[in-house]
């Protein structure tokens, strides 16, 4: 028997380090996670460096290279793939930002890069579209929402670049930055202004909105600032289909993963509730899988909230959303006819509150894979597996010869 489908789960952020607080094991490794250490036990397990080595990877190349795109190839910046996420239809050569609400303070400093983490920001983002005037640089705009705090900025128009600064100061407590030109040129210092006078406009909007108003009066941080950064050109990607043979879906509440999605050709599948956040509609994500491998060969599905908790420290509360992960993973046993794939993206360890290089675990569970002596799926065990460690484009290739339609090498 050989599986002729492919489910391929990214549980993002989920990999880590000693935790103290969890007397020196991983989130993962203390968790309760009988369907995940079923699978495991079930298929063969490796640990994966997603880019190589020692470089830590970002969400957005190490889903490239999993995906099989080459990132030193592909990738020019995230804001390109947040852009196409949030629905914007970028066309080659326009430029893109990933963007944060933010709250900075009446004296003009940053007191909250996430705004309180605040949701549903379309009303802000719609008075931003209208009232932002960007004519007299010759360039249009597209700015939309993202999930949560994040929000995405595409800028068209003659004589622009991405290589532009950012004018997030990645801590609080200071001012924003001003967006400058990463290199000499016409063009880098004119995208530097645009981003510049972008920003202050919209400030001045956001400062003066009703929902803003609102939120000081609820003791909430204000969504009153924009911060840009991770600019890029929007490049040309083989389509999944043709790369692969394979039709496909993507299911993820991070407009990043979405935009990968549908920069490579793989629809987004909405699913109610989704947030990206350890508050997500986990079981909605699982039975819109199942039902999309009904009609598709492959589908992509992403988990966040791990990560989110490894950004902020919470090591207890990463443990107790892998435990929620795993309950409703339970459907996942009874698939038929199917390869489960599942690995993290990148480590997003507590302590240090960022992604780090670390190798992040990895199982294939289906007809026709030869089977370890792994039986727990952690960052300690799999280190043990039959698939050694590999690197993240490995896996593609790995997955297309286990259903059987990898091509020889040779003769």
């Amino acid at each position: 028997m050989t599986a002729n489908k492919i489910l391929f789960l990214v549980l993002d952020g989920i990999s880590d380090r000693p935790c103290p607080a969890l007397g020196g094991k991983t989130p993962l490794s203390a968790a309760r996670k009988p369907v995940l250490d079923k699978l495991a036990a079930e298929g063969i397990c490796g640990i994966m460096d997603t880019i190589s080595p020692g470089v830590r990877p970002g969400s957005d190349t190490a889903h490239l290279a999993l995906l099989g795109y080459d990132p030193y190839r592909y990738y020019t910046g995230r804001g390109p793939l947040e852009c196409v996420g949030t629905g914007i239809d970028m066309k080659a050569g326009m430029i893109g930002f990933r963007c944060n609400y933010a709250t900075i303070s009446p004296q003009g400093q940053v007191i909250d890069r996430r705004a309180g983490r605040i949701h549903d920001t379309a009303a802000l983002s719609r008075a931003i579209q209208e009232g932002v005037d960007l004519s007299k640089f010759g360039v249009e705009f597209i700015f939309r929402s993202g999930a949560g705090h994040r929000a995405a900025l595409a800028l068209e128009g003659e004589g622009l670049s991405h290589c532009v600064s950012s004018n997030d100061p990645k801590k609080e407590g200071v001012s924003p930055l001003t967006v400058k030109a990463m290199r000499p040129g016409a063009k880098e210092e004119k995208t530097a202004a645009v981003c510049n006078e972008f920003v202050n406009q919209s400030t001045k909007i956001l400062f003066d909105h009703a929902i803003n108003a609102d939120r000081l009066k609820a003791g909430q941080n204000p969504a009153n600032i924009v911060l840009m950064r991770g600019a890029g050109e929007m490049g040309d990607f083989e389509p999944f289909q043709k790369k692969y043979g394979l039709s496909g879906s993507v299911i993820s509440a991070a407009s990043l993963i979405t935009g990968i999605g549908r920069a490579v050709g793989l629809p987004h599948i909405e699913i109610p509730g989704i947030t990206g956040s350890v508050n997500s509609n986990v079981k909605g994500k699982v039975a819109a899988a199942i039902n999309e491998l009904k009609t598709k060969d492959f589908v992509l599905m992403n988990i966040k909230g791990a990560d989110e908790s490894g950004h902020d420290g919470l090591a207890e509360q990463k443990r107790d959303f892998i435990e929620k992960i795993d309950g409703e993973l339970e459907p996942l046993l009874g698939l038929k006819d199917t390869l489960i794939i599942i690995c993290g993206d990148h480590s997003t360890p507590c302590t240090i509150k960022d992604h780090s290089a670390d190798p992040v675990p990895v199982l294939i569970r289906g007809d026709g894979v030869r089977m370890d002596d792994v039986v727990r799926y952690d960052e300690y065990t799999c280190a043990k597996g039959g698939l050694n460690r590999i690197t993240g484009t490995a896996l593609m290739p790995i997955a297309l010869d286990l259903i059987n339609k990898a091509h020889k090498f040779g003769a």
